[in-house]
This record gives structure tokens, C-alpha cells and sequence, in this order.
């Protein structure tokens, strides 16, 4: 297998998958429309449109694998339907014409309403709102004659990841003793997925052409509360746990019918409102991982927290 990974993408996924290849002794090329990543002298970083098939066919020229981690420009059901599926199509004919499988992050909206902990087997099947999006995108990538991995997470958290639930809506509240306010109830079970677990099923993957064509779960612990992640990140800091508010379902929804926003923020709550709760156990097993400790990941998100909030003042 060739040792050139190319990552298109530079959140937190993207970054991590990047960081985690080169610990692993692999060259990595990170494509963004910026030119932005990890510095390390195993990365090239490059300024490319990925959706452009013009600007990215030459790119993928030798790689062994694609991890395709790009996401909307807006938390908008019209905005992934109108810029995801042809990205990804893009992608999966530049990697087929090199021989690369690609690698995806997913998320567990194509479950739709689940009435159970959520399997591998579980119908993936959802029609409507950004739900309906990624049914459609797997399915996509499903009929596509390249070889793909689907690896579904729950929410994030973990270094890096900011616009999310266990994010900077959480972390630096706990961090400077603000009261926290949730969506949904604070005492209802919700996995969480932290980024470094996702990032490591997805290069596993990749590099274990019996998983290809598959769609897996990242490793993931036991669901917790949202009050319990709150006290996680304030026991790994060292600090009392600040008080759990709620966002009120009603005010949300509400507000979502004059907000765009809001309204797509609203469409998942009912992931908050009822247990939701991710059972990866069959592919720890496949992909030979086990998630991160709680106790663990909340520390290393705290100290990036930490890091970042020293240094924003520090400016």
C-alpha cells in the first residue's frame, strides 16, 4: 500500500486523522480551500477546491487512501444537499481513477428516531431534513463502484472541536464556573463520541481492506447525561462543577419557526429529549479499538481548552 494519505478537510476530524497518520509514519497531503492543517514535516498542506474535479484529480495521484472530512458551510439541510453529495461524487470518481478508498465520518442522523440503542443494523433509512441529507449520501456512496468506509460517530468532543454540544458551548463555561445551559433534558443518556477514537477507526479501516464497503460505529464509552459530561470536564480540571440549566424544547422550537438557525437546531432535539445511545461494541471488535476513557478524554479536551483560552488572552 502506498504511504501517501490525503485528508481533504482541516476541522477537527481532518486535523486529528492528519496528526494521527503521521504518528503512524505516514506522508499525508491536507486539501483545503484555504491551505490550512497541521504543521509537521510529514504534511503537506494545499490549496485545493475539492469539488472542483479539475483542481483535484492531480492531488490524489499515488494515494493509498482519501479521508474525506469536509462539511457544510452552513448547519443548513439546503446547504449539504446543494454542496455535500457533489463533493463527495467528485472525491469518489478522483479515487477510483487512483485506486484509493475513501474514508468518511458520518453521523447517526440517517437512524432517524431510534427506539433502542442504535447497531450496525439498524435501518438507515431517515427521509426528511438534514436526516434525509445523509441517508441519501450513504446510499450514494454505497452505489459507487470505489471502495468506502462510513464511520458513524455521536456528538464530538475532544480537542479541537468547537461548535458542538460538549464544545465551547460546555467546556470554557465549566472552565470559568458559568451556568451551562443544555438542549433537551440534562438527565437523559446521550453518546458522545470523542474525536481522537473516531479518527483512529477511521485510518484503521482504511488500511483493512476487509472493512471496505462497510458502514461501522466508532468506538464510543457508555452514554452519559449532559450533567454528567459537565462534571466530567470540571473533574478534570480541578474546579466545582457549575450549574445545569436547560434550553426550554418550547423556546427553541418557538423560535425556530421565524430563525432558520434555530430551526435546524430544534430538528434535533429529540436526540436530547429521549435516551440516544450508540452501541459500537460490534466494531471495536472488527477494527481491534476501544474508546477513550471518559476520564481520560476529558482531561486532554480541558488542557486544549485550557491551552486555547491562555492563549486567546495572551492576544
Amino acid at each position: 500500500m502506498s504511504n501517501l494519505q490525503v485528508v481533504t478537510g482541516a476541522g477537527p476530524v481532518g486535523w486529528t486523522v492528519a496528526e494521527q497518520l503521521t504518528d503512524a509514519g505516514h506522508d499525508v497531503l491536507v486539501l483545503t480551500r484555504s491551505g490550512s492543517g497541521p504543521v509537521n514535516p510529514r504534511i503537506e498542506r494545499r490549496k485545493v477546491d475539492v469539488s472542483n474535479p479539475a483542481a483535484l484529480a492531480p492531488a490524489l495521484d499515488g494515494a493509498a487512501a482519501v479521508f474525506h472530512c469536509i462539511h457544510g458551510s452552513a448547519y443548513d439541510a439546503r446547504a449539504w444537499e446543494r454542496e455535500l453529495p457533489g463533493a463527495e461524487r467528485v472525491v469518489m470518481d478522483a479515487a477510483e481513477r487512483t485506486g484509493a478508498v475513501v474514508v468518511f465520518p458520518e453521523s447517526l442522523y440517517s437512524y432517524g428516531r431510534p427506539d433502542g440503542p442504535m447497531t450496525e443494523d439498524n435501518p438507515r433509512d431517515a427521509t426528511a431534513g438534514k436526516l434525509g441529507v445523509r441517508t441519501r449520501l450513504l446510499a450514494a456512496r454505497a452505489a459507487h463502484p470505489v471502495p468506502t468506509v462510513s464511520v458513524v460517530a455521536s456528538d464530538f468532543f475532544g480537542p479541537r472541536v468547537r461548535d458542538a454540544h460538549a464544545g465551547e458551548r460546555m467546556v470554557p463555561a465549566v472552565l470559568n464556573g458559568k451556568t451551562i445551559r443544555v438542549m433537551g433534558r440534562p438527565h437523559v443518556v446521550h453518546s458522545f463520541t470523542y474525536v481522537p477514537d473516531l479518527a483512529a477507526a477511521m485510518i484503521a479501516a482504511a488500511h483493512d481492506q476487509r472493512l471496505w464497503n462497510t458502514v461501522l460505529h466508532a468506538p464510543t464509552g457508555p452514554a452519559v447525561t449532559q450533567r454528567q459530561m459537565v462534571e466530567g470536564f470540571a473533574a478534570a480540571a480541578d474546579v466545582p462543577a457549575p450549574k445545569v440549566g436547560t434550553l426550554p424544547s418550547w423556546l427553541l422550537r418557538t423560535i425556530g419557526s421565524v430563525h432558520g438557525p434555530t430551526r435546524e437546531l430544534a430538528e434535533m432535539l429529540y436526540q436530547f429529549e429521549a435516551p440516544y445511545v450508540m452501541d459500537s461494541r460490534r466494531s471495536e471488535r472488527l477494527l481491534g479499538l476501544a474508546p477513550t476513557p471518559l476520564e481520560e478524554a476529558a482531561l486532554q479536551t480541558v488542557r486544549w481548552w485550557e491551552n486555547e483560552l491562555a492563549a486567546k488572552t495572551a492576544r
